[in-house]
């Protein structure tokens, strides 16, 4: 059942991503009265579901959910087909417009991906608000894992700054250490010493490739009881904080737990701070390692909540951050030293990061994240793609002279190219993470 919520999410976002991306390029064609020859939501390899003709353009629905395609008449596109650039140039084709219209149905797919992130991070942040856990909160500093350990981190460690800077979502920590291609400083407060640690970009790299990342540090909790659920544990109160247990001290909720779980059939004397005064009491443990005793969650998170009118440019920020990130990934990728690249994923990567149960606002989070990565991707100067046709475009543009068909044609095929090792490459990593490593 996971799989298949997790399938039936990343389907319906790649309608939704591509089906608009597509509808893009479709609506500016109409309005430069550019010929559109189809118009289909999802693929139609060999059949469709359905489909129609209105005037010039055929409209249908394909049986492959993935997205969705325009085929616009006078231009070759990735489908290479030839017979669009044969025989008199007609009015209404896309190669007889004006340099400036191509380059604006060729952009206009990755601008509709633009206002879609855009447009579903307002309406976010209008219904659901913006829920974060703060720093300033985690007052009981936190637990790394062993790759934050090996950075010099050391649990109970309180994090003031990154390279100067404070961060207030305790989610963009790790994120501000993932997204550097430079050395990071970070200043933490430790058993109330400000303690300054130097984070080489080279480890924080190799952190990352090991995925070191995931568990990289949690909130500590403290040991605070909520309501006392046995009669033997009646010592304890409401809002006790255990602060030792057996002259042991410790601030960690799990440390304190296993603690008494290992204590099974036995007393512990527990030391606890109760309205600023420390008391000892003892209490017995059963045979099963309990106590008898619900814990306070002392962590809360905050939500800021937006009218219409701020929700607007709080989705409009929220997208300009996400596409500086993604950005900030595309160049470490790039650079060969990182060996970034060997983290490109494919299909089964993307559908991998869709929640195993259905949650609406983490759909619409993930799918203005794809969008996003979707208009990144398509922007790039790579033949084929929407840049590529862009690129060429604007060239025009600049020196009044227009690109002929057979380079266009030969840098079509180059572009292809450079997509398919991308997708067998990109494919392959996913086989070998998740079925071989």
């Amino acid at each position: 059942m996971d799989i298949l919520i997790k399938l039936l999410q990343f389907f319906l976002c790649f309608t939704v991503i591509v089906g608009l991306h597509e509808f893009g390029h479709y609506i500016m064609a109409r309005i430069f009265k550019i010929r559109v020859e189809k118009f289909f939501i999802f693929f139609d390899p060999w059949f469709s579901l359905f489909k129609f003709k209105h005037k010039d353009t055929v409209y249908g629905l394909g049986w492959l959910p993935l997205g969705g395609y325009v085929q616009i008449g006078g231009m070759i596109d990735e489908s290479m087909d030839k017979s669009q650039i044969e025989g008199p140039v007609r009015p209404d084709d896309f190669r007889a417009k004006p340099a400036w219209q191509r380059f604006l149905v060729m952009i206009a797919g990755v601008v509709m991906n633009l206002l879609t992130a855009i447009v579903i991070y307002c309406a976010v942040c209008y219904v659901w608000g913006d829920s974060y856990l703060s720093n300033e909160d985690v007052k009981w500093g936190y637990e790394f894992n062993e790759a934050a350990e090996g950075l010099g981190f050391v649990d109970g460690d309180k994090i003031l700054t990154i390279n100067g800077e404070q961060v207030d979502n305790v989610a963009l920590i790790v994120n501000s250490l993932l997204l550097t291609d430079q050395d990071c400083t970070v200043e933490v407060e430790r058993e109330g010493m400000v303690v300054e640690l130097l984070l080489p970009m080279q480890e924080l790299i190799q952190m990352r490739r090991e995925e070191g990342y995931k568990g990289f540090l949690t909130p500590r909790l403290p040991f605070i009881v909520d309501d006392v659920t046995f009669e033997s544990a009646a010592a304890l109160h409401h809002g006790d904080r255990v602060v030792s247990a057996d002259g042991l001290l410790s601030n960690d909720l799990m440390s304190v737990r296993n603690y008494i779980h290992e204590a099974a059939g036995s007393d512990v004397r527990l030391t606890v701070e109760r309205e600023g005064n420390l008391i000892e009491v003892v209490v017995p443990v059963n045979e099963e390692g309990v106590i008898g005793i619900t814990l306070l969650e002392p962590l809360t998170y905050r939500t800021r909540t937006y009218t219409l009118v701020e929700a607007i440019p709080a989705g409009f920020k929220r997208a300009g951050t996400t596409i500086a990130d993604y950005w900030e990934q595309i160049k470490l990728i790039v650079k060969p030293q990182t060996k970034m690249y060997e983290e490109l994923g494919g299909f089964i990567a993307i559908g991998s990061i869709f929640a195993p149960e259905w949650n609406w606002l983490d759909f619409w989070l993930k799918t203005a994240f794809l969008s996003i990565i979707l208009a990144v991707m398509n922007i790039l100067p790579i033949p084929a793609l929407d840049g590529g046709h862009a690129m060429f475009t604007f060239w025009e543009i600049i020196t009044g002279r227009k690109v002929s068909d057979k380079v266009l044609e030969v840098a079509q095929y180059i572009g292809l190219g450079i997509l398919i090792v991308l997708l067998v490459y990109a494919n392959g990593n996913d086989i070998y993470r998740f079925f071989i490593k």
